[in-house]
């Protein structure tokens, strides 16, 4: 591992960032201009804007046969964005969880990752399987954008509405649109780089592609998505926060995993790894969203604090695998045995209060 290794890492990560960071804003303005509520757009636009550099990583390393690389990026990502995105966003400020994400998102979210565990158990994603899933994230695009336009349509003033959108000039319309073609020009390039400094310390250190496709690689990737939703939590745009953290999860699996695996020329290789563990910790993760979701259809400080601890432990336990360290079994006894059980019986406390205050 030399310099240069290490100058693109960095790069990688910072062309990334700057990348998503300008899309969103020119998606985002966009989006206002179709006068969509804050919750549509961080499901759609700024969830999507954001999980760009997941999607530029996973089909760059689906092109080039890497593909613990493209698994592990949109597994390790998805349990960031719950446990590392929502967490740090409730510690800073309780989220108000809207119905909508209780009764559609939600689910979706954890119905689509128990679809992707299942579609793998054969040992690949197919090109099949990849159609699937990208016309899956269409159709469940164009719905969420069907009932957000419908609910504002409802709330607002037509008049109004449309005198908003006369007031956006073309200048504007195509200088948005030349934000977001940069932002994607910025993802590729960044993508490329992180590719190349993660194999290339994956070599160096002895560690497997699957482990630093889910932390390194993940961790790094997602930062748009913490620095977007931590913001958002901190201007009182608590729709946004939540929506782009479950938003991107949905996105990741139906449209980047879709995505990578019709690129691939064999579809995408699912290591048992990845389904023994990663993608299970990841469907876990979903499933506890949804009691937190729905008691009190808030995150507490608390639970963001929880989560966090989860991500914590998660991350010890991949290192400690990845170097078969002696704590291995203690840590992993530990956390089965006591920490994960209390997890659930508080979950079910909360669950049955809710239940019994409706």
């Amino acid at each position: 591992m030399d310099a240069i290794t290490i100058l693109l890492l960095i790069s990688g990560f910072v062309l990334l960032i700057a990348g998503a960071e300008i899309l969103v804003r020119g998606a985002s303005k966009l989006a206002v201009a179709a006068g969509l509520s804050p919750l549509v757009v961080g499901l759609t636009v700024v969830a999507y804007g954001t999980s760009a550099p997941e999607l530029a990583v996973s089909v760059q390393s689906s092109a080039a046969g890497q593909a613990d690389i493209a698994i592990g990026n949109v597994v390790g990502s998805n349990i960031a964005n719950i446990l590392l995105i929502l967490g740090s966003s409730a510690a800073v400020a309780p989220l108000i969880v809207s119905r909508q994400l209780v009764r559609l998102d939600a689910p979706v979210m954890t119905g689509v990752s128990l679809l992707v565990w299942l579609m793998g158990w054969d040992g690949k994603l197919s090109r099949g399987d990849g159609i699937f899933l990208v016309m899956g994230a269409i159709a469940y695009t164009l719905f969420t954008l069907y009932q957000g336009r419908r609910e504002s349509q409802a709330q607002e003033d037509s008049s109004e509405s449309s005198n908003q959108r006369s007031r956006r000039g073309i200048y504007q319309i195509l200088l948005n649109l030349g934000l977001i073609l940069v932002g994607i020009g910025m993802l590729v390039v960044g993508s490329n780089y992180l590719i190349q400094g993660s194999v290339d310390i994956a070599q160096a250190l002895g560690i497997s592609e699957l482990i630093i496709g889910l932390t390194i690689v993940a961790a790094g990737t997602s930062l748009p998505e913490i620095a977007t939703s931590v913001a958002a939590g901190i201007r009182g745009e608590r729709d946004i926060a939540v929506g782009n953290a479950v938003g991107s999860n949905i996105f990741n699996l139906l449209l980047v995993l879709g995505v990578c695996s019709i690129v691939a020329p064999d579809g995408i290789a699912v290591s048992m790894p990845a389904l023994n563990f990663d993608i299970p910790v990841m469907i876990a993760v979903a499933v506890a969203c949804l009691p937190i979701f729905f008691t009190g259809y808030c995150i507490a400080r608390w639970e963001g604090i929880l989560f966090l601890a989860y991500y914590v432990a998660y991350t010890m336990y991949l290192f400690l695998n990845a170097t078969e360290h002696d704590a291995l079994e203690e840590f992993s006894t530990i956390m089965l045995l006591f920490v994960m059980p209390l997890t659930l019986i508080t979950l079910l406390i909360l669950a049955i209060r809710s239940f019994r205050k409706t």
